[in-house]
């Protein structure tokens, strides 16, 4: 059994990923998006969403990631990051709450401009959105609880209960698994607290968050078991063809070769930030 501290987790990612490519992988793994090699605005060029707001979708139950602090107010890494690219592309942004499974309708309606949900990158999603270069490296984890010595791995998921957050490839990987019943929630703390209830036999959901709920004490008597499920990269994503994906390519490109990157995922992970593709691998 192992019980990993969201610290010792997170530095196992920087330095043991490439060994988890053999793990088996779903959806997430099978990601493809358009490259985020972008060219900056030639000389005297003017950005393509210069002096625009942009109305980004986010879905604030999602800590470390984007979640609300006891005034109100939003926090998470996506929210400095989305911030910092901001800052660093030239727009203003308007952020919209919004559940996890309308982001991407909405997207396709083009009633928002962009989106940063920790959201997958994958091929089913890439078809329907434009993503930008990742920016995050993930995967997924099984948690169950702490009494229980019988779920190491996905194989043994077979035959139980399983909660998942809805429309995430968490609840892809548990329909997947054989399991006597899936149950989805629409966010992961709800998933998570099913688990805490006894009424669900294990949850699969992406690892940081899940390692962050049993780190802060949000899910008491939990435990993550087995190797990551997948690896996986999260993307901004925007309406199919729209000019602000260069725009965000361009911000997320600025701040990571500056630093500033890497000072936002010091602060909420405690650790040294994984090297980031151009692109999600197929």
């Amino acid at each position: 059994m192992m019980k990993l501290s969201r610290f010792r987790f997170l530095r196992h990612w920087v330095l043991g990923l490439i060994g988890l490519a053999c793990v088996l992988t779903f959806a997430a793994c099978n990601a493809g998006a358009p490259s985020g090699d972008t060219e900056s605005p030639a000389a005297g060029a003017e950005s393509p969403a210069a002096a625009t707001t942009l109305t980004i979708a986010i879905d604030p139950t999602f800590p470390p990631f984007q979640s609300k602090a006891a005034d109100g107010s939003l926090e998470g890494f996506d929210i400095d990051l989305i911030t910092a690219v901001s800052e660093a592309a030239g727009f203003e942004m308007n952020l919209q709450e919004l559940p996890f499974d309308g982001i991407i309708p909405a997207l396709q309606s083009e009633t928002i401009d962009a989106t940063i949900s920790t959201m997958t990158i994958t091929a089913e999603r890439a078809e329907a959105v434009d993503f930008t270069r990742p920016y995050f490296k993930a995967g997924l984890a099984i948690a169950v609880p702490e009494a229980n010595a019988d779920i190491q791995s996905f194989e043994d998921l077979q035959g139980k209960t399983l909660a998942a957050q809805i429309g995430t490839t968490g609840a892809d990987k548990a329909n997947e698994a054989q399991a006597a019943e899936v149950r989805t929630f629409d966010n992961a703390p709800l998933a998570l607290q099913e688990l805490v209830n006894g009424n669900v036999d294990a949850v699969i959901n992406d690892a940081p968050v899940t390692l962050y709920a049993i780190e802060s004490g949000n899910v008491p008597g939990v435990k993550v078991v087995g190797e990551l499920l997948t690896e996986e990269f999260y993307g901004m994503a925007t309406p199919k063809g729209s000019p602000n994906l260069e725009l965000l390519n361009q911000g997320l490109n600025t701040i990571i070769d500056d630093g500033t990157y890497q000072e936002i995922y010091q602060k909420w992970f405690g650790a040294e930030a994984p090297e980031l593709p151009d692109s999600a691998p197929l």
